[in-house]
């Protein structure tokens, strides 16, 4: 294990100003997204949509890292170099999902546990071979009645450290993304609470396969109620929750956190992040791995004139300095269009 590698390569990732876009929706998800946009899913049309959205000009400003998905990371760029090449030129790293999915959990109705260990030494060692320098793996933990069970928190906690270890392996950063979802009508402590026993049973399980916490990224879900909950926390409430989970539950030795946006509205994204950051010192960079809260109006642009590239950039160059500036807690709702 090169930890000098994994470290800067860390803390580049969650370098000033910058954090890392999720483009990394499977084939079936993005076939989702772009049906509801009025585009007919196949290889090249999400070829195509990648493509132009990494080719924005000021993206680098804001962008350290892209997450990508296997057959993504095998494409080519606008000016047909790999994908993978065209990003290291624009001085972005890019990253690989190389978990296989969230599968029934046994015996735990209504739960489920990501797999992807099996032969996943192999696919590391292609992808850091293809360019990709961190990885992403993704938990799903559910809250309801009776749930998390311990089986859940135990699995998924264990899977994420074996995952972490034989990346650091095999040179990627893992990127660690235990969810917590907002689906449910849990208040927000219930999930500052689960959310702290999920994270608690992560690092425990961490330190027993020997991942090296400041060669590795958190991606959190932040402190919010369940969607069907009858009070909705406002943004202060949710940042001083999140930053209390996290100054107590998470080792401090980990180099950042890259928060999901968790079905949260763009600006409601920009907004939570930017007001933890006007709370600090942390022990550790507070940043973003943001998909939707970075791409849903880009797409939806993007999608109805597609001779016109410019013109879904300008939306993504938006948002991107948007995200930039909460960063250092300078952006504002007077910034949004």
């Amino acid at each position: 294990m090169d930890t000098a590698l994994l470290e800067s390569t860390a803390n580049f990732l969650v370098g000033p100003g910058r954090g890392i876009l999720a483009a990394d929706e499977s084939n079936g998800t993005m076939t989702k997204r772009l049906e509801a946009v009025g585009v007919e899913s196949s290889s090249e049309t999400r070829r195509e949509y990648r493509a132009n959205l990494f080719a924005m000009p000021t993206m680098a400003k804001a962008i350290s890292g892209v997450i990508l998905y296997d057959e993504t990371i095998r494409q080519n760029a606008v000016d047909g170099t790999s994908i993978p090449d065209y990003l290291h030129a624009r001085d972005i790293m890019p990253g690989i999902k190389v978990d296989t999915g969230a599968k029934p959990l046994a015996c735990n109705d209504g739960e489920t546990v990501t797999e992807g260990l099996d032969g996943l030494r192999d696919r590391c060692m292609e992808y850091f071979q293809m360019g990709a320098r961190f990885a992403k793996w993704r938990a799903v933990i559910r809250i309801d009645d009776g749930m998390p069970s311990d089986a859940c928190i135990s699995t998924n906690a264990h899977a994420l450290a074996r995952y972490a270890a034989i990346c650091q392996e095999q040179g990627l950063v893992p990127i660690i993304e235990p969810e917590v979802l907002m689906e449910g009508n849990h208040d927000a402590q219930r999930c500052f609470d689960i959310t702290a026993t999920v994270l608690d049973a992560t690092w425990e399980a961490c330190a027993v396969q020997g991942v090296h916490l400041p060669g590795a990224l958190l991606k959190p879900n932040m402190i919010l109620p369940g969607k069907a909950h009858a009070v909705r926390s406002d943004v202060d409430t949710c940042a001083r929750m999140t930053i209390d989970l996290l100054h107590n539950h998470v080792p401090h030795e980990i180099p950042g956190v890259v928060f999901l946006s968790g079905g949260q509205t763009e600006v409601e994204a920009t907004a939570h992040l930017n007001a933890m950051n006007n709370m600090g010192p942390h022990p550790f960079q507070l940043s973003y791995s943001y998909g939707r809260a970075l791409q849903s109006s880009t797409l939806k642009t993007w999608a109805k004139n597609r001779d016109n590239v410019g013109e879904a950039h300008e939306v993504f160059a938006h948002r991107c300095e948007m995200a930039h500036l909460a960063r250092s807690g300078s952006w504002s709702t007077d910034l949004e269009v």
